[in-house]
């Protein structure tokens, strides 16, 4: 798997660049089919943003970490990922998922039944959807008080998502 290494706002020295190369390689022994993994770093002041993306056939992995290490935000990182892989082995490998072949099972452990937390639907809502521009559905969240909202777009007339981003500002998912 290439591994591509970008940065915002600051210059990615070699170092940095073989460090994120070795410790997300380490993750080629859970992938197959992956092609490349992309790190972005991001610097705010001090603090080091680093968002690694990998994408393979059927499924993307995504992590992100902000420490003031970069190197520390890269071990975390590629620990996120390592556990997204295992929590999520036996949902995976199970009869409704058909995409299990991107992943080799040998490396990854069993892990204890008290740290796998089984994800259930707690509650089902159907909702009508009503026309409304994007800013009308922002102002709905917000007076919802909830992180996202999905409504039926006026111009087009289908099912869109407004949600609220880590960074403050809100994104749109069309349909």
């Amino acid at each position: 798997m290439d591994v591509i290494v970008r940065g915002s706002k600051i210059t990615i020295t070699k170092a940095m660049k073989d460090y994120a190369q070795d410790k997300i390689s380490k993750l080629d022994k859970y992938v197959e089919g992956a092609r490349e993994a992309v790190v972005n770093l991001d610097v705010k002041g001090h603090i080091n943003k680093v968002e690694v993306t990998i994408v393979l056939p059927s499924f993307i992995l995504r992590a992100e970490e902000q420490q003031e290490d970069f190197y520390a935000a890269i071990d975390v990182v590629v620990d996120k990922l390592e556990r997204q892989i295992r929590k999520n082995k036996t949902r995976i490998t199970s009869n409704k998922m058909k995409t299990a072949k991107d992943f080799v099972y040998d490396y990854i452990e069993e892990i204890d039944e008290e740290e796998v937390e089984e994800d259930k639907i707690v509650k089902r809502k159907k909702i009508e959807l009503k026309p409304m521009s994007e800013e009308e559905a922002i102002l709905q969240m917000e007076l919802l008080g909830h992180s996202f909202f999905l409504f039926k777009d006026q111009d087009t007339l289908r099912p869109t998502l407004v949600y609220k981003r880590n960074d403050g500002n809100y994104g749109i998912i069309e349909s």
